[in-house]
């Protein structure tokens, strides 16, 4: 794993993008992603409201494969560009407001479950409390044996689909849920260290290079990539149980540090 990080994610780990009297001013259409996500607002070229394509395009692989104008509007970052003009770069009033509001905080995590899920994954709720209304991230497969072989098989060959979960995970933290990039993180490695899955080099550089530094939390971020590193060389395998284990350390102290380490 690489240590020199691409200025596209240093830009986001300073979350120093254009000055915000340039970047963040309510003109018409500046709170397009807030709209959308409280149900109020039609994407476009699409016209479909957020709950539209929740009940609509969860399991529609197809739909989520080649349709390239939704996913700015599911996940919006700070960044321009993108495949759909029509789409809004997310604005800081928005972040605010999205964030702090919990339905639309519900709305993403249900996206985030749409894609996990087109990626052959799902939320693991072994470890959340029974209130919780926030999963501390655990992953694991798909149920359905066959349906995870196919879509792993497919995201080790999907290229575009890598550039897609650098946006997740930088919208993912932008809305107040980074805690949940590690848990994607480590659910990949222990897939590749411990089963030989998701190997592919050029998605494997992609996880090194841009997905495992989409944490802005320091700790978090260098432990990580620590645990990477030893994977790439081959100085342990990261099982289920590692993944598990870190997983809960951190639910229950708040940090993936062992009690022990400096």
């Amino acid at each position: 794993m690489s240590k020199r990080i691409n200025a596209d994610i240093q830009r986001f780990l300073d979350d120093d993008y254009a000055d915000p009297s340039e970047r963040d001013h309510v003109h018409s259409g500046g709170s397009a992603n807030l709209q959308f996500y409280s149900n109020t607002r039609r994407c476009r070229p699409d016209n479909l409201l957020i709950d539209d394509i929740h009940q609509q395009w969860k399991g529609n692989h197809s739909e989520l494969e080649w349709n390239h104008s939704y996913i700015q509007w599911l996940f919006p970052i700070q960044e321009s560009g993108g495949m759909n003009p029509a789409a809004q770069s997310l604005q800081l009033h928005e972040r605010e407001a999205m964030k702090s509001n919990q339905t639309i905080i519900g709305r993403v995590l249900e996206s985030y479950r749409i894609m996990l899920d087109f990626y052959g994954m799902e939320l693991d709720s072994t470890l959340d409390e029974e209130e919780a209304q926030i999963p501390i991230g655990l992953l694991k497969r798909t149920s359905d044996e066959e349906v995870n072989a196919e879509r792993y098989k497919h995201l080790n060959r999907s290229f575009h689909n890598y550039l897609r979960i650098t946006r997740i995970l930088k919208h993912l933290s932008e809305m107040g849920l980074e805690h949940l990039n590690a848990g994607f993180l480590l659910h990949v490695l222990n897939e590749q260290s411990q089963f030989g899955q998701l190997r592919s080099s050029r998605l494997v550089g992609s996880m090194d290079d841009f997905w495992a530094n989409c944490i802005r939390n320091d700790e978090e971020r260098e432990w990580v990539g620590k645990l990477i590193r030893k994977v790439r060389d081959d100085e342990f395998s990261f099982t289920r149980d590692l993944y598990e284990d870190a997983m809960k350390r951190r639910k229950d102290t708040g940090s993936f540090r062992e009690a022990s380490s400096s």
